[in-house]
């Protein structure tokens, strides 16, 4: 049966075929790939396991937890930011020297967190849509808004970097073994309504 008979057999929508030089039959993905997994069992097959790779990711990196620690962390990156405006910002800065400022103090949480910087973390994962923090756990992604806090307190303490710096990865340190030593295993995945 030709591809045309079958369209206008079953009054088909969504796929369509033109005969000549330049035709060929198209059709939606939807309809395509059902017709080429009718075609090849090895093919179906492939498409029902990069179907349940992408739930598991969508599961475990997209989950509803993960999205809103990583909102939390964004809010919380107000106070964090603040408190750089409030006592780390000379009033005769160009914009160009605020703008580094703030990406220097964002570093640091980087740094004490994940152990290197956003633009070290860009050029190893060139292949990598996002940021360092787009790719944290859940557990990083918790302690990094305690970090924007505990740094933002230490800044209006008018504490130097330098001496942030080893009370930032305390923290860090003692967050992330206290949270490795619980089993978040058993919490239950919550899926998100698309």
């Amino acid at each position: 049966m030709s591809p045309n008979k079958w369209i206008n057999g079953v009054n088909a929508i969504g796929i369509v075929s033109k005969s000549g030089r330049y035709g060929g039959t198209y059709a939606h993905s939807d309809i395509a790939l059902e017709f080429a997994s009718w075609i090849s069992p090895e093919f179906k097959l492939y498409i029902v396991k990069d179907y349940q790779r992408l739930k598991f990711d969508e599961n475990s990196h997209l989950s509803l937890s993960w999205n809103l620690n990583r909102e939390l962390t964004k809010l919380n990156y107000r106070v964090h930011t603040d408190a750089i405006k409030k006592n780390l910002l000379p009033a005769d800065l160009t914009p160009e020297q605020i703008a580094y400022k703030y990406a220097d103090e964002a570093d640091l949480l980087n740094v004490v967190l994940f152990g290197m910087t956003a633009k070290e973390w860009r050029n190893a994962n060139s292949d990598k849509k996002g940021n360092i923090r787009d790719y944290a756990t859940i557990q990083q992604l918790l302690v990094l808004a305690n970090l924007e806090s505990y740094n933002a307190i230490l800044i209006n303490q008018n504490l130097d970097q330098r001496n942030r710096m080893p009370l930032l990865r305390e923290l860090v340190v003692q967050q992330l073994s206290t949270m490795e030593s619980l089993d978040i295993s058993s919490l239950p995945l919550i899926e998100t309504v698309e």
